[in-house]
């Protein structure tokens, strides 16, 4: 039986995908394209090129391919852009899931392994978050993830799907073997923005707030790598094939950094002085955002293995030199 890996041509989808590959399983992959790249697929998955809001196509895949269970990435995931164009992450984000639901059902699919985020608890009340604390985001992104977790709960009321939902920290680095790494076009994660400066693509990182409630007046974020990210997808995919519980696990390293600390690291690894110019606040940021990963830890035994950020930027400065413009060159 097969794994459908929902979104497997994008960042953490097809890190995911190299890790099920790696151990064993056979995968398919189905992703519209718009944000994924071909050249991300692991050759020996088999690809679809499919939107899961096309229900028919979505439908002729589960009826043609034997599914055990789902692992779900196909979202938009801009922060920013979802405060400009909320429609648009209504449409992608919830249309597409309430499509892909209807076809498990349907198809008789009852595990799924959802793609969800710390932007589902907003403003945090206290550090680190735990899974259970308050859920109200403060952005249209992490209001369409929360609304895609309680889709799944009334689905697994009504259905008897079973699911699990990781609400993750910041995704960053890049694969070990060089072959796929983190390509978005345009690019707003912190770790690639800033790497684009000593790569010759811009000439300064801007800051968005220096007068946040933090150590430096920065952001501060916990930043988890892309391949321990794709461990836990497999871990909670077991928990569910092994007879597993509906749950939500957050992931992350429980440390946080700020952005200037992120910077200082960045200019460390590439030797380049990196340029930092200050800007005004960007609409839906919270202050802080770090995690407790206990729960994980204990019920899924994920253990990361990239937890050092200056390891964590050297592996995405890796990738981001040997590929300056991503998977187009």
């Amino acid at each position: 039986m097969a794994i459908l890996v929902l979104g497997g041509a994008g960042y953490i989808g097809s890190h995911t995908v190299y890790e099920l590959i790696d151990a064993g399983r056979d995968v398919v992959v189905a992703d519209n394209l718009i944000t994924g790249f071909r050249k991300a697929v692991h050759p020996k998955a088999r690809f679809y090129e499919v939107d899961i809001r096309d229900k028919k196509a979505m439908d002729a895949l589960f009826e043609k391919e034997h599914i055990e269970g789902v692992i779900h990435f196909a979202a938009s995931s801009q922060v920013g852009e979802s405060m400009v164009d909320p429609l648009k992450y209504y449409d992608n984000n919830l249309w597409g899931t309430i499509s892909l639901l209807e076809s498990m059902v349907e198809h008789g699919v009852d595990k799924i392994v959802f793609s969800s985020t710390a932007a589902t608890y907003g403003e945090p009340e206290r550090m680190p978050i735990l899974e259970y604390d308050r859920t109200q985001p403060t952005n249209c992104y992490g209001e369409t993830k929360l609304a895609m977790e309680k889709m799944m709960s009334w689905t697994s009321r009504a259905h008897g799907l079973r699911y699990v939902a990781l609400r993750y920290f910041n995704a960053c680095g890049a694969h070990a073997s060089g072959e796929i790494g983190e390509a978005h076009d345009p690019e707003t994660h912190l770790i690639p923005v800033i790497l684009q400066v000593p790569n010759g693509q811009r000439e300064k990182i801007s800051v968005f707030g220096e007068d946040y409630p933090t150590k430096d007046g920065t952001c501060v974020r916990d930043y988890i790598h892309v391949t321990d990210l794709a461990q836990a997808h497999i871990l909670a995919l077991d928990y569910l094939i092994k007879g597993g519980e509906n749950n939500v696990f957050n992931l992350g390293n429980g440390v946080g950094f700020t952005v200037k600390e992120v910077i200082d690291v960045a200019r460390k690894v590439t030797g380049h002085a990196i340029p930092a110019e200050i800007c005004p606040r960007r609409a839906g940021d919270p202050a802080q955002l770090v995690a407790s990963s206990d729960k994980a830890k204990t019920v899924l035994g994920w253990k990361p293995q990239f937890n050092d950020l200056e390891t964590i930027v050297s592996s995405a400065w890796a990738w981001h030199k040997a590929h300056p413009h991503g998977f187009e060159g």
